[in-house]
């Protein structure tokens, strides 16, 4: 097999690396984007809480404060020019005990020092004004009129798209496993036969520690860090207006109530540290945990129906920021421990690795770069295919349903097959579609969805 080469790799086609990608692809160097796994966002991407932050929160001065804050400006507009579903909510930050309520005015200040003025300071007639549904007590809160619910799978996708459509190679299925430098090329080994590249990123997210080692480094650890999740039906929307979030303690920022842009309303996550980085089941102990939580901060939620449970497990490191890093000698770029704040900081942390190496290469926009690729629309706030009387009348597929839970129709996974990255496995499918996402998990639509796959030369 002959070896193919590079001027830059990109390992990891999560988030992060796409955006990287994309970023690269934008430029005259020639790009390619190794994934692992089967698909795009097919990691730790898939299962963020996708909340866009507004970085009110972050530690001042710190990398990750300063690129959540750029990101949650550069992710806003790709999301408008894109079509990547976004919803305003705005959140609210509720202290349940003196303690808590004690604890906003520093939280105020926080955000102010992160740049962020929009807070104030609610008292509890105003609390239960923004969420009816909570519980009694709460004693007063602080209001984060900026922070959004959008889709993680569809930005992930978008991204990984662009990228393609700027000329970036993507190869599946390349999971790397060693690493010879030759002194002008660093060789990638992988299953399906070696990748050689001038520059290497590392955004590997869980697996990141693993890949900085082949380079040589010793200078952190990824802890798998599992956060589960309960989804509730799509008819407890009107419990969750806002984003409810927790007043932040020292063992972490505790679990959240949140609307999800396909309806739903979310309760989670869990933060459970674990060894092996392929656990992403759930757990009794965890299911128990969040229902405890969610009868203390909203027991009408409980009595609506769980239509979905998931975990994910965030690359957590023993280390406050975001670690990004050039090592010049070896060629190789590091954009490790990047938490769950990487959704709304994925495209300034692109632009700050490409800010890093100006000057080793020639980094510069290319002129005539293709437009955004316009994104199917998974969220509720906008209109779905189904709903569009103009696009069924021009091609009827977009009226006959297939998935009933989540209104989804045999245009979209048509659509989703003849896309620049299709969808290699059902999970792949369901990402790009909402099909099978719904209250019968596949139950009902499960085996048409499948034969169209087939039909389209996809996953069984």
């Amino acid at each position: 097999m002959t070896a193919r080469t590079f001027d830059v790799a990109v390992i990891g086609a999560g988030l992060v690396g796409s955006a990287i990608a994309r970023r690269f692809g934008a430029t005259r160097l020639s790009t390619v984007l190794l994934e692992a796994r089967d698909d795009v966002g097919d990691g730790t991407s898939k299962a963020n809480t996708a909340i866009l932050h507004t970085g009110f929160d972050a530690k001042p001065g710190t990398l990750e404060a300063r690129l959540v804050a750029r990101g949650y400006h550069l992710l806003g507009d790709y999301a408008a020019a894109t079509g990547i579903p976004v919803e305003r909510t705005g959140a609210l930050l509720v202290a349940w005990d003196d303690e808590q309520l004690a604890a906003l005015p520093g939280l105020r200040d926080k955000a102010r020092r992160n740049g962020y003025a929009e807070c104030s300071i609610v008292d509890s007639r105003q609390v239960y004004h923004e969420v009816p549904d909570l519980a009694p007590g709460a004693l007063g809160g602080l209001t984060v009129p900026g922070e959004s619910i959008t889709c993680t799978w569809t930005t992930n996708l978008a991204l990984a798209t662009e990228a393609v459509l700027r000329g970036v190679t993507l190869l599946r299925g390349h999971r790397v496993t060693a690493v010879r430098d030759d002194g002008t090329r660093t060789w990638l080994s992988t299953e399906h036969g070696d990748i050689g590249a001038r520059w290497v990123v590392n955004a590997a997210g869980l697996g990141s520690d693993v890949v900085d080692r082949l380079f040589g480094h010793e200078r952190f650890t990824v802890t798998p860090r599992r956060g589960e999740l309960l989804v509730f039906d799509k008819l407890a929307r009107a419990k969750a207006p806002r984003i409810v979030l927790p007043v932040p303690s020292r063992v972490g920022k505790g679990v959240l109530i949140s609307p999800t842009i396909y309806g739903n309303v979310m309760l989670g996550p869990t933060a459970e540290d674990l060894e092996d980085r392929a656990a992403t089941g759930t757990s009794e102990a965890g299911f128990a945990f969040l229902r405890e939580k969610g009868a203390a901060l909203m027991p009408s939620l409980l009595d609506e129906e769980v239509t979905a449970a998931y975990a994910g497990l965030r690359a957590a490191i023993d280390a406050e920021d975001y670690l990004i890093d050039v090592d010049e000698p070896r060629r190789y770029v590091l954009a490790g421990g990047i938490r769950s704040t990487g959704l709304t900081a994925c495209l300034a942390i692109a632009e700050h690795v490409a800010s890093l190496v100006d000057g080793v290469l020639d980094v510069a926009e290319r002129p005539g770069l293709p437009p955004p690729p316009r994104m199917p629309n998974l969220g509720e706030a906008g209109p779905r295919p189904y709903q569009d009387a103009a696009a069924i009348a021009a091609d009827p597929e977009y009226g006959r349903i297939v998935c009933f839970c989540e209104r989804v129709t045999r245009g979209e996974i048509r659509d989703a097959f003849a896309a620049p990255i299709p969808p290699s496995t059902v999970d792949g499918l369901r990402r790009r579609t909402r099909a099978m996402n719904g209250r019968c998990q596949g139950f009902f639509c499960g085996a048409e969805v499948a034969a169209l796959a087939e039909s389209h030369g996809g996953p069984r």
